[in-house]
């Protein structure tokens, strides 16, 4: 038995009785090392790109010249709360295509957002190099 034939087991065995629980779905925002969120200015209010992977974030920082200070931190209704501040304050875009304008992401409401970290379906994604008439 190999060592990633054992992963593969044990992963099983522990995911076995837990088909009702609730599992988080991982979304990613970008962090710098003092607390400080990425954030963009959009018609003066504040909009948080989120990822849908680490991969994403950190291509999306390579062509982005702010973001070369920031690392990517899953993101968890604590975090979510602490970024919102207050009612409204915030939007949120969620970041599909790494490699274009992070200002072309779609909205994404705070509240929609708290319900996909809880959500037990991961988000139906969109591959940016798929095409949808394929």
């Amino acid at each position: 038995m190999t060592g990633e034939m054992k992963c593969t087991l044990l992963r099983r065995k522990a995911l076995e009785g837990k088909e009702n629980e609730r599992v988080m779905t991982e979304v990613y925002a970008m962090r710098r090392a003092n607390g400080d969120w990425f954030a963009l200015e959009d018609n003066g209010r504040l909009r948080v790109p989120v990822f849908h992977s680490t991969h994403d974030a950190f291509m999306a920082r390579l062509r982005t010249v702010e973001m070369l200070l920031f690392s990517p931190i899953a993101l968890d209704a604590q975090l979510l709360k602490e970024i919102v501040g207050g009612p409204g304050a915030v939007d949120f875009c969620i970041i599909n295509n790494p490699f274009a304008s992070l200002r072309r992401g779609p909205r994404l409401p705070q509240s929609q957002l708290a319900s996909l970290l809880t959500s037990a379906d991961p988000p139906k994604r969109w591959k940016w190099l798929s095409r949808p008439w394929a």
